[in-house]
């Protein structure tokens, strides 16, 4: 080869800026990937809005808003309980057997207690097994429904309105004062301790301050 004879480039001019490109462009795609999924697969995105059709049409706006039911009639275990119990349907056909007892709308109700088969009701708040969360605690502290599970009493359908992730939990537990009621208004969905001007320091019905744990083996055991 003579020292005139100019050499051909194998890969074009352009190809010199790849390491430039890869060393720029990797961090801002990971930085990019990392935040895709720690938003939208995070609970506030895939939990927040889960509203399941349930197998008969029970609407808590009619029973808990207009008719003013209170939830422990239904979810009689809350006070006393970790988990909120899911009415059976004795305890629906103790008034179905005689308000709407002909109609098309219950004929599941009615059929699940001619059989004593359970109504397959599809639950909506559900929490990782790892993780531990106590009703009855939170009721007895003075934690109102509604600061977990929304308005029910405002719902036709239920569905999730809080992410019930870890980091909402923890946000409660280290400043506890917004979501405290006075214990006898737990269950009143309507109350709003701000407009009240409820203060649990000076409530004369409370016997201790609520101190929630925010260490791991308070939720994780």
């Amino acid at each position: 080869m003579n020292e005139g004879d100019r050499v051909t480039p194998i890969f074009p001019k352009w190809t010199n800026q790849i390491p430039t490109m890869v060393a720029v462009g990797a961090p801002i795609a990971l930085v990019s990937v990392v935040l895709f999924i720690w938003y939208f697969f995070s609970p506030k995105w895939t939990d927040v809005g889960y509203t399941p059709k349930q197998p008969v049409a029970f609407s808590h706006q009619l029973h808990a808003g207009q008719m003013g039911m209170d939830c422990r009639y239904c979810h009689s275990t809350v006070e006393r309980a970790a988990f909120a119990a899911i009415p059976p349907t004795e305890t629906c056909m103790g008034c179905h057997s005689m308000v709407q007892a002909k109609s098309p709308r219950l004929q599941l109700v009615r059929e699940s207690y001619q059989s004593g088969k359970p109504i397959e009701w599809v639950k909506v708040h559900m929490l990782p097994e790892h993780a531990h969360f106590n009703h009855s605690i939170h009721v007895s502290s003075g934690v109102n429904c509604a600061s977990c599970h929304g308005r029910i009493d405002q719902m036709k359908v239920v569905g999730q309105t809080q992410p019930l992730s870890m980091g909402w939990c923890l946000d409660c537990h280290r400043n506890p004062t917004p979501n405290l009621v006075p214990k006898d208004q737990v269950t009143n969905l309507a109350y709003d301790p701000a407009k009240e001007g409820y203060v649990p320091e000076k409530d004369p019905h409370r016997q201790r301050g609520v101190n929630p744990p925010q260490h791991c083996s308070g939720c994780h055991y």
